[in-house]
């Protein structure tokens, strides 16, 4: 969905941090899109006295930035605020000084989308419906002993343990034969691999076009606001990174690929910033045309700098300065 711009916007958005034991860095870039439609959320340490906890997530929009813009901003509080969060903790309720269960928690996260969703409609329709676009959201919420990795649509996550992908998210196409039978008994097709023809996504924040079918609740519409959450505990040792990033960069790199190319560049720097930067800049050369998010979230156990890594890097990097000067040399001759 969306027109091309003649050439690639190649400015990118740089943020990083640290806390609760993680570093990240984040870039994101508009790339041949008319418009940025991508938004993410970078948060160590949450509010409600989850002060260990930690929050990260890219939302890539479609037909307009609102739902995406709305949903960085606003959704981390409608699943931290909600009742099923806290639900089955120690202290009755009052997360100070006590750590949610892991099913309140999950159950806390698919509240949290589905009552922002409802927002969201609500909100549209005050507007006479004047808002058509919608969201994937990828997310992990970082606790002192559990990830929980969300997902609704095709953003992906994934977790680098050991030196390999150890778990990553799947994605909500209408094709996928479950999300295809939900479509189905709302009365929808799937054509060319989209939703009635149209809609690459079968989950999504928004949509609300497609979320209008009567006698259907909303894990049952054509499009559906529910995510898939996974718990998995953490590993202080062996647990790497966390890769969160929109279409456009998994449109033309593989996990594998992706994690190797994260994990070699750790060993020539500590700038995130710069590793995110690079991700984005390849996605770009090997001819994604969708805007590009990514995050990197970074565990005391990622890959450190490698001196004889460096030092190639170094080597190489002169050679291929060298040989350009010479062809700019006989190319003024």
């Amino acid at each position: 969905m969306g027109a091309f711009l003649d050439k690639p916007k190649m400015e990118k958005h740089n943020s990083h941090g640290e806390g609760n034991g993680l570093r990240y860095g984040l870039s994101s870039m508009q790339g041949w899109r008319v418009e940025m439609e991508d938004a993410h959320t970078a948060v160590t340490g949450l509010p409600y006295g989850l002060g260990l906890w930690s929050f990260f997530a890219v939302y890539d929009g479609h037909a307009g930035s609102q739902v995406a813009r709305y949903c960085c901003e606003h959704l981390l509080d409608h699943i931290t605020s909600n009742p099923d969060f806290r639900r089955g903790c120690s202290g009755g309720g009052d997360l100070i000084n006590a750590e949610p269960c892991v099913e309140g928690v999950k159950c806390g996260i698919r509240t949290g989308f589905l009552q922002i969703d409802e927002h969201m409609r609500a909100m549209s329709e005050r507007k006479h419906g004047a808002d058509r676009s919608g969201s994937t959201a990828v997310g992990v919420m970082i606790s002192p002993h559990h990830f929980y990795f969300i997902n609704c649509g095709d953003s992906r996550a994934l977790l680098s343990r050991k030196g390999h992908v150890h778990f990553f998210t799947q994605d909500h196409k209408p094709s996928n034969p479950l999300e295809k039978e939900r479509i189905q008994n709302a009365g929808g097709s799937v054509m060319i691999q989209r939703v009635n023809g149209s809609l690459a996504v079968s989950r999504a924040l928004g949509d609300f076009d497609y979320k209008c079918v009567h006698g259907k609740g909303p894990t049952e519409q054509l499009v559906s606001p529910e995510p898939e959450v996974y718990e998995i505990e953490r590993s202080e040792t062996e647990d790497e990174f966390v890769v969160l990033a929109c279409d456009g960069i998994w449109d033309v790199m593989a996990n594998e690929e992706l994690c190797d190319f994260v994990r070699s560049r750790l060993e020539v720097t500590e700038d995130l910033e710069r590793v995110c930067n690079e991700i984005v800049d390849t996605c770009l050369y090997k001819g994604s045309r969708d805007n590009m998010s990514v995050v990197l979230v970074c565990f005391p156990g990622a890959p450190k700098i490698n001196p004889e890594v460096v030092k190639r890097e170094a080597e190489l990097d002169k050679y291929l300065q060298n040989r350009e000067g010479g062809a700019c040399k006989k190319t003024n001759k």
